[in-house]
């Protein structure tokens, strides 16, 4: 469905909400390679597949971020004293 507002290509975000994203894919991408380790202690088939899935969502759900990071600027940080 249409939007009727035009779409901005680039969005700019604030320097402290950048390190948030950021650390969160870190740590998605960190329990990604955790979990992928811990497939070798799991025997039935249903539960190899519902892990594997979760670390296909991991790593999706970082680069949805990572992706999103690209896009975004970050806004320069409010001068200290004013101007």
């Amino acid at each position: 469905m249409p939007t009727p507002f035009p779409v901005c290509d680039t969005m700019e975000i604030s320097p402290r909400f950048r390190k948030t994203v950021e650390e969160r894919i870190a740590r998605l991408e960190r329990d990604a390679a955790t979990d992928e380790l811990n497939l070798v202690h799991l025997h039935h088939p249903d539960h190899l597949r519902r892990h594997r899935k979760l670390i296909a969502m991991q790593r999706a759900e970082a680069l949805r971020m990572r992706l999103f990071l690209d896009r975004a600027h970050t806004r320069l940080p409010r001068p200290l004293v004013e101007l």
